[in-house]
């Protein structure tokens, strides 16, 4: 903690291969393995994914490895478009009262889980309390913190649950249940596109562990099988009841520690679906692949981390300094091939809240600036910068290009600290071991500014791995969520985001897009405003 400034960081998603922190999302990029070698049996697809850091449950998935399961396994109530609208998925309707404090559900009727059982009101509820709970151990629990009676299942550390399940969860009848908040929240229908608000069956609560490896959903995809490490199969669920069913056979997902490793296999015929190409074949992918190649802005964004428990006694004018001595527009442009845009905000352009420009000087390259805020403010702990990424992600030619500008402009030792996969990397920042700073990233679980900022930055955030902590930030977060309309909600939250950088809790880098790609074995491929393909959509060729 730092006082009046203390901080702790919260990264939540995941991103196409990246992150996820976002998150929804949920965090990054990952990715060697071989692939099937088959060529699209029973019209399958197959796509590069790595091994899930968790089981597949999806109240305990916060990474892009496990989501892009769950979110081909599960249905949610909602979705979003490409605008960020929200539209129904399983939801028939989704109301709140005159003070968005009582939020009620109506779902669709017919829909099933893979093992044919109905999914019904009491399956969100129940599965939202067994989340909830503190025995239960969820990374994603928090997400049900504004719900009446969440505080008597997940007290305070050292506290006993005082009930089994939250007061604000009321089941009206088969189709319709109501949400009781502690507080006005005006956007809690975003919230409910989240993977954590998936519905479960009763089977699960017999054997949680079991179902983790082999989970059953409501879902366009059921599970079929997992060889750990190498990969995971999915077949299309034929009495899928929703609007978006699937156009092939399943998915073969392929674990790779290497993206370099997949994108041999797509052009050997051997992948059909590459999420990102690692930064060596920027330069190529696209005269390989013609009009098969994506090249295209998603909502998600690329950071480095302090962890504060390393840097508790440096005012965040240093941090600043750090930002301002990173020359984005040309990382960006050469190493990175033009396939990111510098960031000027901790907000992705492209959702409800981004404001242009809010960084101000801070995400400006001016090393004489930068080298001053440093020095006058005590210098780097240490005199040295260690930046943890995961090596499977293609991360390190631009984190050797942001140290090489750290060196030069600050007279600082900076280095990469490459961890094997993603895995290990998310296992050294929750257990507080990460040495100076660590590769963040984030796409949104939700299209609002609010995804990227309290899913990241409040001090109580599951992901919020360098232990960012600020009453200030907090407080604003709270005003956000208690605001009279949708529109007063962001002006809060952006007025949170101008302290952030008076803070710095994180360094923006730049935004991101998806640089992937597909063979000639598969049409229909698209990638969402979240960065994640489109999977139902696509079709095998014959």
């Amino acid at each position: 903690m730092r006082g009046a400034r203390s901080a702790k960081w919260v990264a939540g998603a995941i991103v196409v291969a990246l992150a996820l922190t976002a998150c929804g999302g949920g965090d990054d990029e990952g990715g060697d393995g071989g692939s099937s070698g088959e060529a699209n049996a029973d019209g399958v697809v197959r796509i590069d994914g790595g091994e899930p850091q968790n089981p597949l449950i999806p109240t305990n998935t916060n990474e892009q490895y496990g989501a892009l399961v769950i979110q081909n396994v599960f249905s949610t109530l909602v979705k979003f478009t490409d605008e960020g609208e929200v539209y129904n998925v399983h939801a028939e309707s989704v109301e709140p009262n005159e003070d968005n404090t009582v939020w009620t559900v109506t779902l669709k009727d017919g829909w099933t889980f893979h093992d044919g059982t109905p999914v019904t009101a009491e399956s969100y509820v129940n599965a939202w309390n067994w989340a909830a709970h503190i025995d239960n151990n969820q990374n994603n629990s928090f997400w049900f913190g504004d719900i009446v009676g969440y505080e008597d299942v997940h007290p305070e550390e050292g506290a006993e649950p005082t009930a089994d399940t939250m007061s604000g969860l009321r089941v009206v009848d088969d189709t319709s249940f109501e949400i009781e908040l502690t507080t006005p929240v005006t956007y809690y229908n975003y919230k409910l596109g989240y993977d954590a608000f998936a519905p479960l069956p009763e089977v699960f609560f017999d054997d949680p562990e079991a179902f983790g490896e082999a989970p059953v959903g409501n879902g366009p995809y059921q599970f079929e099988s997992w060889s750990h490490n190498e990969s995971i199969e999915l077949t299309r669920y034929d009495d899928y009841a929703g609007d978006n069913k699937a156009q092939n056979g399943g998915i073969h997902i392929q674990a790779y520690s290497a993206l370099d490793a997949a994108y041999s296999d797509l052009m050997a015929g051997n992948l059909d679906i590459i999420r990102q190409v690692d930064p060596k074949d920027l330069p190529v992918y696209e005269t390989d692949l013609g009009d098969r190649a994506i090249n295209q802005p998603y909502n998600g964004i690329q950071t480095i981390v302090p962890v504060w428990y390393n840097w508790e006694d440096t005012p965040p004018e240093v941090v600043q300094g750090v930002s301002m001595a990173i020359d984005r527009e040309t990382i960006t442009g050469t190493v990175l091939n033009g396939s990111r845009t510098p960031a000027d905000s901790f907000v992705a352009p492209g959702v409800f809240g981004y404001e242009e420009g809010i960084g101000g000087e801070v995400t400006t390259y001016d090393p004489e600036r930068a080298r001053q805020l440093v020095e006058d403010n005590g210098g780097i702990p240490g005199n040295r910068i260690s930046i943890q990424y995961n090596s499977d992600g293609g991360h390190q030619e631009w984190v050797e290009a942001v140290c090489n500008n750290l060196i030069e402009n600050l007279g600082i030792e900076c280095v990469g600290d490459a961890k094997p996969d993603f895995d290990t990397d998310l296992e050294a920042r929750e257990a507080d071991q990460v040495e100076s700073m660590y590769r963040g990233g984030w796409f949104q679980d939700y299209p609002l500014n609010v995804n990227f900022l309290k899913e990241l930055y409040h001090s109580s955030a599951q992901s919020n791995y360098g232990r960012f902590h600020n009453d200030e930030v907090d407080s604003l977060f709270d005003e956000g969520d208690a605001a009279a309309d949708l529109d007063e909600t962001v002006t809060a939250y952006q007025e949170a985001e101008r302290v952030l950088f008076e803070e710095m809790p994180a360094i923006p880098l730049w935004y991101q897009n998806v640089n992937g790609g597909y063979s000639e074995n598969v049409e229909n491929v698209r990638f969402d405003s979240a960065g994640q393909p489109v999977l139902t959509e696509v079709t095998v060729n014959s």
